[in-house]
């Protein structure tokens, strides 16, 4: 007779090992994935697509100057004419200035683009419509069109070409005026004449706001930016994955070798308290690598790389500490929602490659709270502005300290709750 210490006579069958063939064949495996993938992936598709579908149809209030320097009543105007012109959904945001105000708004990336009328338009153009037969040119006159590189290369363009066009109309405006007015005294313009009045104002393109080379023409920032928030993110993943493993709650798999530790009992409040700490102090040495590889090893032009040091060490943690916070609190969606938040939406929203005049309502909208455009702000203010609080910096650290006190609240606030309802990842009487 067999004793309760001895063995059975017969054990139990193993049970037999799948294989991918029947994990395969059982539709369940493949509702989760395959609904998440797709939902993902048309949502990718909408956001950056519909950011970049049509720059010029979604622009709105886009800012470009009016100078006026003329000595003259011809040069004021003509820009006071581009002013009144019609202007259908205020694609076009025309600022009557004077070149100091003019500079500063460029200095500060206030200003896209503007059109500069020099001293001697009048006299020019008078010069023109002299008498045949009298001291007059053939030279057209000559306005600048100013563009604004550390806008970005698109911004600039879209400047320009909005100048161009208000330029030719203005100019056949104006040449129109002064065949009318010398056909009026009697005087019957030469063919030389006819034809330059027919367009007589010409132009020359320059830089408001001149840049350092090796700028990118004004993409290093939107760059150096993406590489800060990538960091961030891309870290918080990282650590909460090494943090979860170390304390029990994920495998630890490396190659073929795999590790399930044992479990510490912990709350998820602590658990978040211990990755966002690890988050914050990583950030420098993430930070740090990234100026270190874009400034030592690629050479970037950085003015003031101390400020931009610190900003980037702070835009981070604060990248790091907000993904943490979603993770903790989607679980293992979260992931995928920080994606969203932090790169999908982020990216076209930042008004680094497009500007936000030139995108939809929709990504102006999520600008107003978006990291990515803050913190591409902030860099660009530092990387082309003479590091100036009126070019983006003051908003993008006060941008950056409400976004962490948010993330500190939301993501401790929501574990805490948590704990005490009761949701431990793992309940106590199994630890």
């Amino acid at each position: 007779m067999a004793t309760a210490q001895d063995p059975p006579a017969n054990p139990p069958p193993a049970p037999p090992r799948a294989t991918a063939r029947k994990v395969l064949g059982k539709w369940p495996v493949w509702v989760f994935p395959s609904v998440l993938v797709t939902l993902v992936s048309f949502c990718l598709a909408l956001v950056y697509s519909g950011g970049i579908g049509d720059p010029q149809g979604s622009m709105h209030h886009l800012p470009v100057g009016l100078i006026s320097q003329d000595a003259g009543p011809l040069g004021e105007q003509m820009i006071r004419g581009i002013a009144a012109a019609p202007n259908p959904d205020q694609k076009v945001d025309w600022k009557l200035m004077t070149p100091a105000e003019a500079q500063d708004a460029f200095d500060s990336g206030r200003l896209y683009g503007a059109i500069s009328v020099p001293a001697n338009f009048t006299a020019a153009l008078t010069s023109i419509t002299a008498p045949p037969g009298t001291a007059g040119t053939t030279a057209r006159p000559q306005v600048t069109l100013l563009t604004n590189p550390g806008a970005g290369s698109l911004a600039s363009s879209l400047a320009t070409g909005v100048e161009q066009q208000a330029l030719r109309a203005a100019s056949q405006r104006i040449g129109a005026d002064l065949s009318a007015r010398q056909r009026a005294t009697g005087i019957q313009p030469s063919a030389a004449q006819t034809m330059l009045l027919a367009d007589p104002v010409s132009s020359r393109t320059v830089p408001g706001h001149a840049l350092a080379t090796r700028t990118g023409l004004g993409l290093t920032a939107f760059y150096v930016a993406l590489l800060v928030v990538m960091s961030g993110f891309l870290g918080a993943n990282i650590i909460s994955s090494g943090v979860d493993a170390a304390l029990g709650y994920a495998p630890s798999e490396l190659g073929p070798r795999r590790q399930v530790r044992t479990t510490v009992p912990i709350s998820r409040f602590q658990t978040l308290l211990v990755k966002m700490t690890m988050s914050v102090v990583l950030s420098l040495v993430t930070a740090s690598v990234v100026l270190l590889a874009t400034a030592v090893v690629v050479r970037l032009a950085m003015p003031h790389p101390f400020q931009l040091w610190l900003f980037a060490v702070c835009a981070s943690a604060v990248v790091g500490v907000g993904a943490q916070a979603v993770i903790a609190v989607f679980g293992g969606l979260g992931q995928v929602v920080s994606m969203f938040f932090f790169v999908a939406l982020a990216i076209p929203s930042a008004g680094a490659t497009i500007p936000l005049e030139a995108v939809p309502g929709f990504y102006r909208f999520l600008a107003q709270f978006e990291p990515m455009r803050q913190i591409s702000g902030g860099v660009r203010a530092i990387m082309y502005f003479d590091a100036r609080a009126d070019a983006g910096l003051q908003r993008a650290w006060i941008m950056l300290a409400i976004g962490f006190a948010v993330a500190l609240c939301l993501g401790l606030g929501i574990t805490r709750w948590y704990d005490r309802r009761g949701y431990h990842r793992v309940h106590p009487a199994d630890g």
